[in-house]
């Protein structure tokens, strides 16, 4: 689950971190590619991995239609933008009972390679180990590309940008639209895992905790966010010790991350060493 929601972590870090664009809606497009594996695989007959790669190319199409008009927006506006957009997707998967099971959810087949159906635990962890190895690996390449530069340069006044020769809307739509499909293939991957997927994967307390792990492992920093989804996926775990107290230290704990390292956990490390080496 680390592995799983740190590679959707860093999708979405690309579009905040370092595009500057607020998204509160990306557990939509997890959603969109949990519930399109499974829709097709069960439903309609698809090979796994055929249903799992048309699923992530299906949701990122929709973030590039949906995307040209939502990214014109900024700020506040363009935050409440990509959340009517997720709550759409959650109504829908909720009231098309006929076709996504409603709120009772439903089941998704079982992941076969090479003739094996992933079952072991350990098999599983490799896979989506490797996955997040790969997007680590692709996202630090893209960032130190030129296209990378660019979309540094829109976390600015897109004046500026478009000033140095920065095509604003096609940057801003292209990250969108990748973002999109990465949150969309790991979701399909969530779900096979599971075996069994409800619309609770739209809702908006998802996309909260997909920011947070952001925001709490640092803005702008692909590790931070490896870092931000393995402590905010692990805390609840952690903190059922302390039972009906779950919820409050949870919270305090976040608040004072984001008290004394307003930065994200990572980058106020960073300084903090760079200190003590000093």
């Amino acid at each position: 689950m680390i592995c799983i929601n740190a590679t959707i972590a860093i999708s979405l870090n690309l579009l905040m971190g370092y595009a500057g664009q607020i998204s509160l809606g990306h557990a939509g497009f997890v959603a969109l590619g949990a519930y399109g594996t499974a829709i097709l695989s069960s439903r309609y007959g698809w090979p796994v991995p055929l249903a799992l790669l048309g699923s992530a190319a299906g949701a990122a199409f929709i973030a590039f239609i949906v995307g040209r008009p939502i990214l014109r927006l900024k700020g506040y506006y363009l935050a409440l933008a990509t959340l009517a957009l997720s709550m759409i997707i959650y109504l829908v998967i909720s009231n098309e009972v006929w076709l996504t099971g409603g709120p009772e959810g439903m089941a998704v087949p079982g992941l076969e390679l090479f003739a094996v159906t992933l079952t072991d635990p350990a098999h599983w962890y490799w896979l989506v180990a490797i996955l997040l190895l790969l997007v680590f690996w692709l996202s630090t390449n893209l960032i130190n590309s030129p296209l990378g530069r660019a979309l540094r340069a829109l976390e600015g006044p897109d004046a500026v940008a478009g000033s140095v020769g920065i095509n604003v809307a096609w940057s801003k739509l292209l990250v969108f639209t990748l973002s999109a499909l990465v949150a969309a293939l790991m979701g399909g991957f969530l779900a096979l895992y599971a075996g069994f997927i409800s619309p609770s994967l739209a809702d908006f307390m998802h996309s909260i905790e997909l920011v947070l792990m952001v925001l709490v492992g640092g803005l702008g920093s692909v590790v931070g966010a490896i870092i931000g989804a393995a402590l905010i996926t692990l805390l609840p775990q952690v903190l059922t010790v302390v039972e009906e107290y779950e919820t409050l230290v949870f919270g305090l704990i976040l608040i004072g991350v984001m008290m004394f390292m307003p930065r994200g956990l990572q980058p106020s490390l960073v300084n903090i060493w760079r200190r003590i080496k000093r």
